[in-house]
């Protein structure tokens, strides 16, 4: 039984998603408060870990964010979702695949949470669901998450989701400081257990 049930959608790769507590859905127009909102309650923990959260976006940066990531979404590109309550809430987070590449296919998972959601199981379940999205729906050969060794939550929600650390990059990237970091590469194959 598949951990995501598709909202009728006839695309290979479904815009909405519905799990036990949470709807993913792709990004739409009026978003942009939403996404704006949620970055802001949560830059300090945000600005740590993510590369685009070097300074505060305003209002025109998030809307042409939404707008860029319905565009990449249609050409699949990148897919977007943003994550929120399944029964109605605020916007909790997005989840996405990106560095795709179709010739394999494999597919990387980045993600973040608002700092009120976290700790609850929530990212575990967003990342279940794409899996399984990339899996049953995209048939990956390769599904990755990739973040940065002392972002603890990051890395124990990839293992949570039954993704193994497949790699160490040590002296990989430069953080949001200006400091050398080390990434971890987490991994999870079709035939294997998640």
């Amino acid at each position: 039984m598949a951990l995501y049930t598709a909202l009728p959608d006839d695309s290979p790769v479904p815009s909405s998603l519905i799990t036990e507590r949470l709807l993913l859905r792709a990004p739409r127009g009026g978003d942009a408060p939403l996404v704006h909102a949620a970055i802001y309650d949560s830059f300090e923990s945000l600005s740590q870990w993510m590369p685009w959260a070097r300074r505060l976006p305003d209002i025109s940066e998030s809307e042409l964010f939404v707008r860029e990531a319905r565009t990449r979404f249609r050409n699949r590109e990148e897919l977007n979702f943003l994550i929120f309550p399944r029964e109605r809430g605020p916007l909790l987070g997005a989840i996405s695949l990106h560095t795709i590449d179709w010739s394999v296919p494999r597919f990387e998972i980045g993600y973040w949470l608002r700092d009120s959601a976290r700790g609850k199981g929530m990212m575990t379940e967003a990342i279940r669901a794409l899996t399984a999205v990339g899996f049953e729906r995209l048939e990956a050969e390769r599904m990755e998450i990739r973040c940065d060794s002392r972002n603890e939550r990051s890395a124990a929600a990839a293992r949570r989701a039954g993704y193994m650390l497949e790699a160490v990059l040590r002296r990989q990237a430069r953080d949001n400081a200006g400091q050398l970091r080390d990434t971890l590469v987490f991994a999870r194959f079709p035939d294997e257990e998640g």
